[in-house]
């Protein structure tokens, strides 16, 4: 058998965890033709067909399966031996990948990492959203941002950033044709844009100048996807429960209109979470303290997240301009969101 390159080993393992040649070149940032020669090298090396090769998917070979099984512990260890390298390194720099929901990736998330990365150039930034929580050492994640009421993995190590904090919102042409609920038994009343229903029901849960109370409410339409909640609330369908930072924009833009403004809705806690390993990552240290500062901003300490990232980054950029002398530049506008057009994307 000729001698295996450890590159093409590598790139095998990737397309066996992603289950596909473009994927895997996403996340290594290669061609996908670059992938793709690697696993033919490596079956020419073994003499074995290791992956069956369709338009559709890639599956491994039984072959294909028995190698991934002995050379995927020596890769994970691999990448880990080069994270405890990196760690001792003094400037945050090189790739850090992120996992990240979807629900916050176009506002939160986007906002943090522009800002970071203003912060520490040399640090390159992959972000990758999800609904599931990935595998942060068998994938090759450095970091991960997610949204919990309890963390269960004892072998990751996850800081709390804040909570989000929910509110209620609806569209102007909804509350023109229906009215806006005068207190929280009239939602039952309403229809509601409902966030992973149960038959097509859901308990609201809210605090306000009375204590808490719960409601029933129910709707057509939901969905598991917190931008989805926003994006069918913006077209008028009904009332909405939404984390404050997902409704901020939309809510200064006048595309969305707060109803019961008294009343609140604590959701899940925002956690940053990475691989427990001796020594942190120069970058991934960065990176979690950068977050950590920016959501707990002057208090110092995690409790409701704020409506804006840029707002909360914006007060630590400047206050590291101050520092290094650099001025922080602002972030970009958000992008405008049509209200109701009919035939038009509301995206």
């Amino acid at each position: 058998m000729a001698e295996l390159d450890l590159n093409d080993v590598a790139m095998f393992v990737r397309v066996i965890e992603h289950a596909g040649f473009a994927k895997a070149a996403r996340v290594l940032g290669v061609p996908t033709s670059t992938v793709s020669r690697a696993v033919s090298r490596l079956e020419e090396a073994t003499g074995a067909l290791l992956v069956h090769r369709n338009t559709r998917n890639v599956r491994a070979t039984s072959e294909g399966q028995s190698f991934h099984r002995e050379v995927a512990p020596l890769v994970v260890a691999l990448r880990q031996a080069a994270r405890g390298v990196e760690a001792h390194t003094p400037e945050a720099r090189g790739t850090l990948r992120i996992s990240a929901p979807n629900d916050l990736g176009a506002t939160f998330v986007a906002g943090l990492v522009s800002a970071f990365s203003e912060r520490y150039p040399r640090v390159t930034v992959q972000v990758e959203l999800s609904v599931r929580n990935v595998d942060l050492v068998r994938e090759g994640f450095d970091v991960a941002l997610r949204a919990s009421d309890k963390l269960s993995d004892s072998s990751l190590v996850a800081r709390k950033a804040g909570e989000l904090e929910a509110e209620l919102y609806a569209a102007p042409s909804y509350i023109a044709a229906h009215g806006a609920p005068a207190d929280v038994a009239a939602l039952a009343g309403h229809r509601c844009v409902l966030f992973r229903p149960d038959h097509g029901e859901s308990i609201w849960r809210l605090d306000g100048p009375d204590g808490l109370s719960e409601q029933r409410v129910r709707g057509p339409i939901g969905g598991d996807d917190y931008l989805f909640v926003r994006a069918v609330a913006l077209w008028g369908a009904g009332v909405a429960l939404l984390p404050r930072m997902v409704a901020a924009d939309d809510v200064a833009a006048g595309r969305l209109v707060r109803v019961l403004p008294r009343q609140t809705a604590r959701g899940a806690a925002l956690y940053v979470v990475y691989a427990a390993t001796r020594t942190v990552p120069t970058k991934v240290a960065a990176f979690r303290d950068f977050v950590l500062a920016s959501c707990r901003g002057a208090s110092g300490r995690a409790g409701v997240l704020p409506s804006s990232a840029g707002r909360v980054v914006g007060e630590i950029s400047s206050s590291n301009a101050e520092r290094t002398g650099t001025r922080a530049s602002t972030p970009p506008p958000s992008r405008k969101v049509a209200s109701r057009p009919p035939g038009r994307s509301v995206r």
